[in-house]
């Protein structure tokens, strides 16, 4: 299948290092000043992204946001369809403190990729944007290889929402009522991982004060991140706040994250703390259109898994996932299925597409009550 063994190696090593010759960093660590510079260089990507082009200047979606005569409704609005577009992205997350007995800081996490959001919907109380991943990598000779395209994540968002799934945590998700004071005025993110199926959903509010806007969210729950839960075993779940600020240039997501233990489920035990950057930085070059190409003979199936999760949703007040069917994971069923559809010549077959959406995804759900093999 085209680019699929390729992907599945991107998505295990995640993302890329820069393009310049790795540096070793002297002098001031940031939130350990007396720890030994060598003990915290980064972890993160091991392949070589290509150079990038930033655009330059405030773009056009900055300058829609600047409008005074905009309502409060259509500033948060314009500020959401702000972060769409093409982008450098790059990860930062760094542990400030520790709660563990003989806790040592780790190394930091640091990745970075060329990353394409398009809105998948735009109405006037909910907007929906797809994340992909379009990556340019350079060989050991320099030669340039990609695009490699990939789906990435799912944000949606929605005014006044008041029925939320939240993640429960050992893999699963619960629906939560909030009552109309606490969600009036503010906007709930609902994020989807790169299969569709659920990560976490959470209330925050939008702030525009002096050519500033942020977003805010409540506390919430969320699974083990992908950069940590191949090499963790000692949490189970993240908890913190998200911001999420519009720039001239592009938009910046800050977390705030403690790192909790439910070996006592009755009592969580926060072992950590972490701080996290993620900078969407809009680009000129590489061109990332392939993403939309992709999208197009694609699109439409993945249409059909968001509608199987709509039905999940509706059927159930509470579901757990499985970690894996026969040794596989949910998104390398849906990968598969997708990348022979972005082969194949004509139209989709739309019932089939719609078949094998909603048994895929029934496979890993458990329904019952009962515990996953296992939350890894």
């Amino acid at each position: 299948m085209k680019h699929y063994v390729i992907i599945v190696a991107i998505l295990s090593s995640f993302l890329a290092k820069a393009a310049e010759p790795e540096k070793v960093v002297s002098g001031h660590v940031f939130a350990w000043p007396f720890t030994e510079t060598s003990e915290m260089q980064p972890r993160g990507g091991t392949t070589k992204g290509t150079e990038v082009v930033l655009a330059k200047g405030p773009s056009a979606e900055w300058k829609k946001l600047q409008d005074k005569t905009l309502s409060t409704l259509e500033k948060d609005r314009r500020a959401i369809m702000a972060m769409a577009g093409s982008y450098r992205v790059s990860f930062d997350f760094m542990e400030t403190m520790g709660f563990a007995k003989g806790y040592t800081p780790p190394k930091p996490y640091f990745s970075w990729g060329t990353e394409h959001v398009h809105i998948l919907k735009a109405e006037e109380k909910s907007i929906s944007l797809q994340h992909t991943l379009v990556m340019y990598f350079k060989d050991k000779d320099g030669k340039e290889l990609g695009p490699m395209v990939m789906k990435h994540w799912r944000q949606d968002w929605n005014f006044e929402d008041s029925d939320l799934f939240v993640y429960k945590g050992m893999s699963t998700w619960a629906q939560e009522k909030k009552q109309e004071d606490k969600s009036r005025g503010k906007w709930t993110q609902a994020v989807f991982q790169v299969d569709d199926s659920p990560r976490y959903e959470v209330v925050g509010k939008w702030s525009h004060q002096g050519g500033m806007s942020t977003w805010l969210s409540d506390s919430c729950w969320r699974p083990l991140p992908r950069r940590e839960f191949s090499v963790r075993k000692d949490y189970d779940l993240l908890q913190g706040t998200h911001e999420i600020t519009i720039t001239p240039t592009g938009w910046v997501h800050l977390q705030r994250n403690q790192k909790v233990s439910l070996v006592d489920v009755k009592q969580p035990k926060i072992i950590a703390q972490e701080l996290g950057v993620n900078r969407y930085e809009r680009i000129q070059s590489p061109s990332l259109k392939q993403a939309e190409i992709t999208w197009q003979k694609t699109g439409k199936y993945w249409e059909e898994v968001r509608e199987a999760w709509e039905a999940v949703y509706a059927a159930n007040s509470e579901f757990t996932l499985k970690s894996k069917v026969d040794d596989k994971k949910l998104y390398q069923y849906h990968f598969e299925y997708a990348g022979k559809l972005e082969n194949q010549e004509g139209e989709i077959d739309l019932v089939k597409a719609k078949a094998h959406a909603t048994e895929t995804i029934q496979k890993f759900l458990v329904t019952d009550g009962s515990e996953p093999e296992s939350k890894y």
